[in-house]
């Protein structure tokens, strides 16, 4: 398939045009070619001179009877259109190190790419419009029906359930003191002080840490475990500072102890070494 570049350009008139340029070029070459070999062939000077001009001058009229049908031709050839897309950039090719920065080559192979992929993208639109796509509302409305809607994930537990289900946590880890509010009625929380910065960075990283266990312990369905597995996790710290790394095997990197927790196996990692 051939690339359909938008130009009103005659073809046959630009093959001519180009046989007319090789044949000027000739013509050219034949005079520098009389000039260089002067008078030659004559006995005479005025024999040679005469001999001279009538070639010098018949090789001139060729020029010029070249050159007048290579004008000629070019007006048949026509001109690239002036909305043309690649504006300016033709003078990019210009460029005496196109080698090294072939910008135009490249913005010749984009622009032809366009147009064939415009061109197949034209043809695919015109074999998928002939084909019916479309249902009818009856249809639509059928189909709108048997869709099940979408339930709403809310849960809504009782106070009790809350309550023994914190209690029983409560008796699980009894080194950490675990408080339940209800400021707003029967809505819970679950007071951990984990928000407030610490001065010390060791414990300003456990912070992070457990902001993004929080994120990882997600399990709507089951808030019990949810609240259970990260209380596992957070108990875990409990050794801080008596575990060693389990990649290392260092107690201090940078001099912070293994801060990290694994959320499966709660193992003790430094940050460098859990990656």
């Amino acid at each position: 398939m051939a690339d359909v570049i938008n130009v009103s350009v005659n073809l046959e008139a630009f093959s001519q045009a180009i046989s007319a340029i090789q044949a000027l070029r000739s013509s050219v070459t034949r005079v520098f070619d009389c000039l260089k070999d002067g008078m030659r062939n004559k006995e005479t000077l005025e024999g040679r001179e005469k001999a001279f001009i009538a070639h010098f001058q018949d090789n001139l009229h060729s020029v010029n009877r070249d050159l007048n049908e290579l004008e000629r031709l070019s007006n048949l050839v026509g001109k690239p259109s002036e909305n043309h897309p690649l504006h300016n950039s033709g003078l990019l090719s210009l460029d005496p190190v196109q080698d090294k920065t072939p910008l135009y080559s490249q913005l010749l192979q984009a622009y032809k790419w366009s147009n064939k992929l415009q061109y197949h993208a034209g043809l695919a639109s015109g074999l998928l419009n002939q084909q019916s796509l479309k249902r009818s509302a009856n249809q639509m409305g059928v189909s709108a029906k048997r869709r099940p809607k979408a339930q709403p994930t809310t849960l809504v537990l009782p106070p009790q359930y809350v309550d023994d289900v914190i209690s029983r946590i409560d008796r699980m880890f009894p080194e950490m003191s675990i408080h339940l509010s209800r400021p707003n009625g029967a809505s819970a929380m679950l007071l951990l002080d984990i928000w407030s910065k610490s001065n010390y960075q060791v414990f300003q990283k456990v912070t992070d840490h457990a902001t993004t266990a929080l994120l990882h312990y997600q399990l709507p369905q089951m808030p019990d475990v949810v609240v259970r597995s990260f209380m596992t996790w957070l108990r875990s710290y409990i050794k801080l500072f008596q575990a060693p790394c389990q990649r290392c095997g260092k107690f201090l990197q940078d001099g912070l102890p293994p801060t990290w927790r694994d959320f499966r196996t709660l193992e003790a990692f430094h940050d460098t070494c859990r990656q």
